[in-house]
């Protein structure tokens, strides 16, 4: 559908959730997929599980996005298994915690920025080089609804959110003359993710209202899933886009539309 057939990809964070589905996803539509994930376990069964139903070619390194040695050594453990250059980047790794800006400890702020932002940072200076040389590929960000517009209780997350759109327009500017596409999604409420069902958990600890209280609100009158965001990255990361850089596309279902 896509015309990747024969296109190598890695996925960061794709052990759970959006990463998963977006794995699945390019797998489905003929890519090899190299998957960097920092849990082993649910990575590793992960990989074997889309073995098992797509019958495609899935490479496995584990590591910290924010940790630009690991990150080196990973990509390049990948590539080596894959063997092929790396034609997608998928930068999907990333973490949320609640918290108050006031109350949030400096560990948990530096937290965020080290994986949602430090974590684009080091991916992408491990896989673009070869893209720009070769003038060809295109990076995909996981950004957030939150990157456009703050959300209480989100403080560090929404700050790190709004670093990956900046990164993402930045990068398209200084990579279009070479042919590199960067652009980035927005999710908004999404289900039937690791990241959401934690955040569940303490928004019912403090009393927040909850994602399916939420989603009465939105104009489609459902929640997002992970498929959602996939058919959205797919298309971002093909030639279908190809005249589109530095964008941040909104996945709302209407919720946020800025």
């Amino acid at each position: 559908m896509y015309g990747l057939t024969g296109k190598t990809a890695i996925v960061t964070g794709a052990a759970h959730g959006i990463g998963k589905a977006i794995a699945t996803r390019l797998l489905k539509e003929g890519c090899a997929v190299g998957i960097f994930d920092f849990d082993p376990v649910a990575a590793e069964a992960t990989v074997e599980a889309l073995k098992a139903t797509t019958g495609g070619t899935v490479a496995l390194a584990i590591g910290d996005v924010s940790k630009g040695d690991e990150v080196g050594a990973g990509v390049a453990a990948l590539k080596a298994t894959l063997g092929a250059p790396i034609d997608i980047l998928v930068n999907n790794a990333g973490i949320c915690r609640l918290g108050k800006v006031l109350e949030t400890t400096e560990s948990e702020w530096r937290a965020h920025f080290a994986v949602n932002a430090d974590g684009i940072f080091h991916t992408t200076r491990a896989v673009a080089p070869e893209m720009v040389e070769r003038r060809a590929g295109a990076i995909v960000n996981i950004a957030s609804w939150m990157s456009k517009q703050g959300a209480e209780a989100y403080g560090a997350y929404c700050a790190s959110k709004a670093a990956a759109m900046s990164i993402t327009q930045t990068l398209a500017l200084e990579l279009a003359e070479t042919g590199v596409r960067v652009n980035a999604v927005a999710p908004g409420l999404i289900v039937e993710t690791k990241m959401r069902d934690e955040s569940e958990l303490l928004r019912r600890q403090q009393g927040l209202p909850t994602a399916q209280d939420r989603a009465k609100s939105i104009p489609l009158r459902r929640a997002g899933v992970p498929e959602d965001i996939a058919k959205a990255v797919l298309f971002l990361a093909s030639d279908e886009a190809a005249y589109i850089t530095g964008e941040t596309i909104n996945i709302t279902g209407g919720m946020y539309n800025d």
